[in-house]
């Protein structure tokens, strides 16, 4: 027989175990904390002007958290090459490629961009462009791969949206895809900070260069085409 001082009561329920995090997990999160503090470096300071130990304790960890994660500047530029490209997928590219109509495609892609840079990370992939050009550097070779491979993906963009009528005639695809790119990620840069502005500019830059009115209301996938009444 149960006897409890007191008389008898519901029994107490359990004490839930407390929640501990894995080495795999802490690891991960200084690696992607590490990451972050690295590409803002890089975008505000360039490669050449990077110092690690100023990334480590932005990041809030010491130099030898650092080095543990990453063998030097290198390979942590290039580490940050690949989570810029990852985070801005997730971020910005998913949401693109959603898009069934090219022209919402674009303008989603400018507006995306326009947020993922309030992170401070805006001059990053432009800033590494242009210190490795011309430069045979492991660092050069990935930024560029990445920059080219989504000028090609607004150039299919650019392409698909003539065919169906949504854009004007007017420069080689692949010309006002590299206009397009160059509006998004310069407006990007200029209007750092001006949150929530920052978004729509950087839209209405990008259908201006592709030769689309853009109204301060409009929203992506809204821009008028030269074909479309204004409401």
């Amino acid at each position: 027989m149960d006897v409890r001082k007191g008389g008898a009561g519901p029994a107490a329920a359990p004490t839930a175990k407390p929640f501990r995090t894995t080495q795999a997990d802490r690891r991960a999160r200084t690696r992607a904390a590490l990451l972050e503090a690295a590409a803002r470096g890089l975008s505000r300071y360039g490669y050449g002007n990077l110092r690690l130990e100023q990334v480590a304790q932005d990041a809030g960890y010491t130099r030898g958290a650092l080095y543990h994660q990453f063998t030097g500047k290198q390979d942590l530029a290039l580490a940050v090459t690949e989570w810029v490209r990852d985070t801005w997928w997730q971020e910005v590219g998913r949401h693109v490629e959603q898009q069934r109509d090219p022209v919402a495609a674009l303008l989603t892609l400018a507006r995306g961009h326009a947020v993922y840079c309030r992170r401070d990370i805006a001059r990053v992939a432009i800033a590494l462009r242009l210190e490795f050009a011309g430069q045979d550097h492991p660092v050069g070779r990935e930024i560029e791969k990445g920059y080219r491979a989504l000028v090609e993906r607004c150039t299919g963009l650019v392409t698909a949206a003539r065919e169906a009528g949504s854009l004007p005639d007017g420069p080689p695809p692949r010309t006002l895809a590299l206009a397009f790119v160059g509006a998004v990620e310069g407006t990007s840069i200029a209007l750092s900070g001006q949150a929530p502005y920052d978004e729509s500019l950087v839209a209405g830059a990008a259908a201006g260069a592709l030769g689309l009115p853009y109204g301060s209301g409009d929203h992506a996938g809204t821009a008028r085409t030269p074909h479309s009444p204004a409401t």
